[in-house]
């Protein structure tokens, strides 16, 4: 079994846009979590420098051969996040995706995570997903994502560089 478009789709994910494609307006404004996928032919490409923006002053680039060691052979599934509600009720999904894509665009927002997707040539070019769930789930369903791509790959997707944890255990 693969952790796939497939799978996500019969998991409730929706949108399956690319970056490139990404209308905002079509992003649900509720949590969830969301997913990046390799589109269907894609080749890796690092680049030398990140797209992605400079956050308080921090270079978000690593060196290629950090990039090829996180690498995962074989996923499609290059990153996967949330989106919670936030204090005021009002982040949700369509704003933490709006902050990721606009970190790729060399924005300096702070999105750290996932920074890894910006050093891939053609990132525009990524597939991004998004599954709507109740707050009190989004921080459960995104370890037990992680939790799953781990025992399918042996490791976390490519651009997850920590563990997403419960918070209810």
């Amino acid at each position: 079994m693969a952790m796939d478009e497939k799978l996500l789709r019969a998991n409730g994910f929706m949108g399956f846009k690319t970056f490139a494609e990404l209308d905002l307006d079509d992003v649900p404004r509720s949590p969830g979590i969301y997913a990046v996928l390799k589109p269907a032919g894609h080749q890796k490409a690092f680049l030398g420098q990140s797209a992605g923006g400079w956050f308080k002053q921090k270079n978000p680039s690593i060196l290629e051969a950090e990039l090829a060691a996180q690498w995962v052979n074989d996923a499609d599934v290059l990153y996967i996040g949330k989106a919670g509600a936030g204090a005021a009720g009002t982040r949700g999904l369509r704003r933490r995706i709006q902050e990721f894509a606009d970190f790729g665009r060399g924005k300096p927002v702070g999105h750290w995570g996932g920074r890894l997707i910006w050093q891939l040539a053609e990132s525009q070019s990524l597939v991004i997903a998004w599954k709507v769930l109740p707050a009190p789930e989004v921080n459960e369903a995104e370890a037990r994502y992680h939790a799953e791509f781990r025992q399918l790959y042996g490791r976390l997707p490519f651009a997850n560089l920590v563990q997403a944890r419960s918070t209810d255990a």
